[in-house]
């Protein structure tokens, strides 16, 4: 959890930053916001290199996701912008077949994306986005006794790309339901290197 807020964090004041740079640059708007998202991926079943490996792959599909993103638009419907999304609670029994009960994971996406956001109507705005960044796994084992402890984190390289739309409710508030889909670099920890996350955000645009 502790890596989490870290990178939360840093997220925070790489946006803080783009704001500034853009504030001076005469930004059009700057987002911010909070989701809820799940994970879909192929199922472990579906793991062709798989064969001949004592265990079956684990499926990242399942789970809620809570995130915070941010953009800033400050050319002609253009900008940056930077997105965390983690496994809520952990998962148990990783490769159990191999290893047995107790290996827990926590697989964390962050994000920093070109972003491209015209204006549909006065109340709707599309967002296009895509970039780099990582799929991080957190392996934990927890003890007969109820104590977990870190086993190792696993970080791969991903890009992303997908959109939403904002739905502006008053003022600036707004709703966006969105998509992502990763391409992770040499995803061994899964059964794919691909998944695709789904879910809505509430956010507020300064302007």
């Amino acid at each position: 959890m502790k890596h989490i807020l870290r990178i939360v964090v840093v997220l925070a004041l790489a946006c803080a930053a783009v704001g500034t740079f853009a504030n001076i640059a005469l930004a059009q708007k700057i987002d911010i916001a909070f989701g809820m998202s799940t994970i879909v991926a192929p199922s472990a079943s579906a793991c062709g290199s798989c064969d001949g490996n004592p265990f079956v792959a684990q499926s990242l599909t399942g789970g809620a996701y809570p995130g915070f993103s941010g953009d800033v638009t400050f050319w002609h419907n253009l900008g940056f912008g930077a997105e965390v999304f983690w496994r809520g609670t952990t998962s148990d029994n990783y490769l159990q077949t191999q290893f047995g009960a107790g290996i827990n994971f926590r697989p964390v996406f962050y994000n920093f994306n070109a972003v491209y956001a015209p204006k549909l109507t006065n109340h709707v705005s599309l967002e296009l986005v895509g970039g780099i960044g990582a799929l991080d796994t957190h392996f934990s084992q927890t003890s007969v006794f109820g104590n977990s402890g870190v086993l190792s984190t696993s970080s791969h390289l991903d890009g992303d790309f997908g959109g939403g739309l904002k739905l502006y409710l008053i003022h600036g508030f707004f709703v966006r339901p969105e998509a992502r889909v990763y391409i992770v670099n040499n995803n061994t920890n899964y059964s794919a290197n691909h998944a695709t996350r789904v879910g809505a955000s509430i956010g507020y645009t300064f302007r």
